[in-house]
């Protein structure tokens, strides 16, 4: 059975209480800390003064007046030496004769956050076998009794010298022991290289951060640790961090896809120091912010530009129109000004085009069944294809997720049309997803036509950029583009051995699967948590609710039924809501994040990185939308 506090501090001072010195610890501000028995035995002392708080200052001016230091003249001026010899808190060893007429030893040693701890000694019996010696004089030589007793004085200064070493390296290991610590509970890969880029210390993080790689690599070469592809990326920063500056490099690793952001510190052997972390989340975010900005941008560009296009379109319009009606109007003029229609219909359709590239719109994630919407894909464009063509969806059971399912169904939809448009009358377009780590869901859509030209590879995503001729505006694959970026994605084209493909890639969000049953509210504010409390009930929980972190845990640890946790990233203490995602771990309940930060927030990012983030303000629809309903158990 573990021992309380309580018991444990009883059985301490009970230990020592049976040692023959006397013991004090004072702390930095000079008072009393801890004392044993005989302290107060020993120089017959009242209790308040072996009282934890009881001061310095009180204790000398007691002994002193009480006749411990022999007649002293001036006591005030004798406890103020005292004092100031105390707050300088340097090691010490000295023996005195006390007026009782007995001798005792006194060893002082520094703690590390001030204050010291002494130790006081009845050496009484050794003075006297010294005396003793020297009562024997005349049968020893004054050389070797002067040997003797140099040799006692220096065996206890010794002593106490080793009782000072070994405290030293008792603080020196517990202090190295929480720097490990310390390391090992980051979120990041710490590590310090050689010159000849061999690993001389790291934490075990490594493989939290690029996983498939050793933890265990001491002594190892970081080229063999990192391996080459992800070696040759760095080696340009590793090289200027071994010249004495500093590096920082952002790579993608092959494996797994995750974008990784490694800082080298040069230090002052030849080495460096190493702090990888991964940004996958954050440059996830980024993307999306980058794209929003552009989209921002363009819109204030053309907003007045096509407000112009759109009032001269409609003058053309109207005066065609009221040609076409004119009497006695030449038959060849018919066709011109049915062209003409035509065109200005044409150009309306590319002013809405714009205006959906231009325009901010927003990210709607929902929880959706990958599946499905292959399914209904499949429905929507099977009919649009030639008769010698086929469309052939390959998805892996993935189960709900959370995405924008209008735009990621149009842009698929977008890409499968123009696969259809390269082709011609025949051949085959192939769908294909995939789960990649972990971290993206990769959509490949790739057809066995002519692919993409050297031209069209490098420009098919810029605005009005076509291979259609007439028939095409140019916007279609920029669209595309633009609503992958904005879901912090990336949009890729290459050409195979068999035609043209494009690889969209978008952010894995797992959706949240919770029951109906007990919820836990995390909100420090009272208006919002009742707000929040009733969206919660509408949805079929009943509530609990908190105001900080620390009231969240202690609540789960009474509480194990808890079927959903909604809390704010911003809460009253010390503790946000990611470290209640982090304390939750991947077995605690499912959990979803709030928050008025922008999206650009490093704690907004770090938050996406451990659940589903809600930007306040929202609806009971916003949230309803991110988790799957499951049935509670009976």
């Amino acid at each position: 059975m573990a021992l309380t506090t309580d018991q444990t501090k009883s059985m301490t001072m009970a230990g020592l209480n049976l040692i023959a010195q006397a013991l004090t610890i004072y702390d930095r501000d000079l008072r009393l800390v801890v004392c044993n028995a005989p302290f107060q035995t020993m120089f017959n002392l009242p209790d308040a003064l072996v009282t934890p708080g009881a001061t310095f200052h009180d204790t000398i001016t007691h002994l002193a007046q009480s006749g411990e230091y022999g007649e002293v003249a001036d006591v005030s001026g004798f406890v103020t030496e005292r004092i100031s010899q105390a707050k300088a808190f340097e090691p010490h060893y000295m023996e005195r004769t006390r007026a009782n007429g007995r001798t005792i030893s006194v060893e002082g040693s520094p703690l590390p956050d001030g204050g010291w701890v002494t130790v006081y000694t009845d050496i009484s019996a050794t003075k006297a076998q010294e005396a003793l010696l020297r009562a024997r004089s005349d049968a020893l030589s004054d050389q070797v009794l002067a040997h003797t007793e140099a040799l006692s004085q220096t065996n206890r200064e010794r002593a106490a010298m080793i009782t000072t070493l070994e405290e030293t390296k008792r603080q020196l290991t517990a202090a190295e022991a929480r720097a490990r610590l310390t390391t090992e509970m980051m979120p990041a890969h710490i590590a310090h290289v050689d010159a000849t880029g061999h690993y001389t210390y790291s934490n075990q993080r490594l493989s939290a951060i690029i996983p498939d790689r050793p933890s265990d690599i001491l002594g190892l070469p970081i080229r063999e640790v990192l391996g080459a592809f992800n070696y040759e990326k760095l080696t340009h920063a590793l090289n200027t961090a071994f010249g004495g500056a500093p590096a920082v490099q952002e790579f993608t690793d092959e494996t797994n896809s995750r974008r990784i952001r490694t800082a080298l510190t040069p230090d002052r052997t030849g080495g460096v120091y190493i702090l990888s972390m991964d940004v996958t989340a954050e440059t996830q975010t980024r993307a999306t912010l980058q794209q929003t900005r552009r989209r921002a941008l363009a819109a204030q560009i053309t907003s007045g530009l096509a407000h112009d296009f759109s009032n001269l379109l409609t003058i053309i319009l109207g005066l065609q129109s009221r040609l076409g009606r004119l009497p006695a109007l030449p038959q060849e003029a018919g066709p011109l000004i049915e062209g003409t229609l035509n065109a200005a219909r044409r150009g309306g359709a590319l002013l809405t085009s714009i205006s959906r590239i231009s325009n901010p719109r927003s990210l709607r994630l929902t929880v959706t069944d990958v599946q499905v919407l292959m399914n209904d894909l499949v429905t929507l464009t099977e009919p649009t294809l030639p008769e010698g063509m086929r469309l052939t969806v390959k998805t892996p059971p993935i189960g709900s997720v959370l995405l924008d399912r209008g735009m990621l169904q149009d842009s698929l939809l977008n890409l499968i049309l123009n696969a259809r448009d390269a082709m011609g009358a025949s051949g085959e377009i192939t769908l294909t997803l995939r789960h990649v780590h972990g971290t993206w869901l990769e959509f490949e859509v790739s057809d066995t036509g002519a692919g993409f030209s050297p031209n069209a590879l490098v420009h098919a995503l810029d605005p009005f950029f076509t291979t259609k001729g007439a028939e095409g505006s140019g916007l279609g694959l920029p669209m595309v583009y633009d609503m992958t970026k904005l879901a912090g994605g990336d949009l890729r084209l290459a050409n195979t051995e068999t035609g043209a493909r494009v690889t969209l890639r978008l952010p894995y969000r797992a959706a949240v699967p919770a029951e109906t049953g007990l919820a836990l509210l995390v909100e420090d504010r009272d208006d919002l948590r009742a707000l929040m409390r009733d969206m919660l009930m509408d949805l079929g929980h009943s509530v609990i609710e908190a105001a900080s972190v620390d009231e969240a845990s202690a609540l789960l640890a009474d509480l194990p039924d808890i079927a959903l946790i909604l809390s704010d990233i911003q809460l009253e203490g010390e503790a946000n809501g990611t470290d209640l995602a982090r304390r939750l771990g991947p077995a605690g309940p499912p959990l979803i994040l709030m928050t008025s930060l922008p999206s650009d927030a490093p704690l907004f990012m770090e938050a996406q990185r451990h659940a589903p983030v809600l930007r306040k303000p929202f609806s009971a629809e916003d949230l309803a939308a991110l988790i799957i309903p499951q049935k509670a158990n009976p």
